[in-house]
């Protein structure tokens, strides 16, 4: 795996740890480049990061902030691994934690962010990954906000919140990537 554009491009990213289910390079080219000028300057929540590798493709495009949220502490420590091997490290926060469980504390803390990241286990209870977009469409900036969740392609069956909309569904092999916005048009 590996930073596909940007400052970090062709950096190489460590090992993946047992049990997590990377973004394919492929699923995350289309992905940023469906999200375009979006990226650039934004602030990024990514969610279930895994490896980092999502949160680190928009630092290397030129977004200027990302906070990473992992549960698995072994985890936690592949996404600092990657951020050193990208030198975005300074721009970047790692935290050990649920998902759900950081989007209630980063809206009590009065957090907004421009893009927000999930990738959630392909396992992972539906009724939780809508709640996980629920509590995110509280943690955008006004407006303009997205956020980006994967599910696999044999199941995408979601309750999308009222104010939210699906701007574009973009689909790589196993993997679907839905586009969430507050205005379906800005995608």
């Amino acid at each position: 795996m590996r930073v596909i554009a940007g400052s970090a491009k062709g950096t190489r990213l460590g090992p993946v740890a047992p049990g997590v289910r990377p973004v394919s390079d492929r699923a995350r080219e289309g992905l940023f480049s469906s999200l375009g000028e979006l990226v650039e300057g934004a602030r990024v929540l990514d969610l279930y990061a895994g490896t980092g590798a999502l949160g680190i493709e928009a630092l290397s495009r030129g977004a200027e902030h990302a906070t990473f949220v992992e549960r698995a502490r072994r985890t936690a420590e592949t996404i600092r691994d990657n951020l050193r091997r990208t030198r975005l490290g300074e721009l970047a926060t790692v935290r050990v934690s649920d998902a759900l469980a950081a989007l209630e504390g980063e809206g009590r803390a009065g957090r907004a962010y421009d893009l927000i990241l999930a990738d959630p286990p392909y396992d992972q209870p539906v009724e939780e990954v809508e709640a996980v977009v629920a509590a995110a469409t509280n943690a955008l900036v006004s407006g303009g906000g997205r956020i980006v969740l994967t599910r696999p392609s044999r199941n995408t069956t979601l309750v999308v919140p009222v104010h939210c909309r699906v701007a574009k569904r973009l689909e790589y092999g196993d993997t679907v990537v839905l586009i969430f916005g507050q205005d379906p048009t800005e995608a």
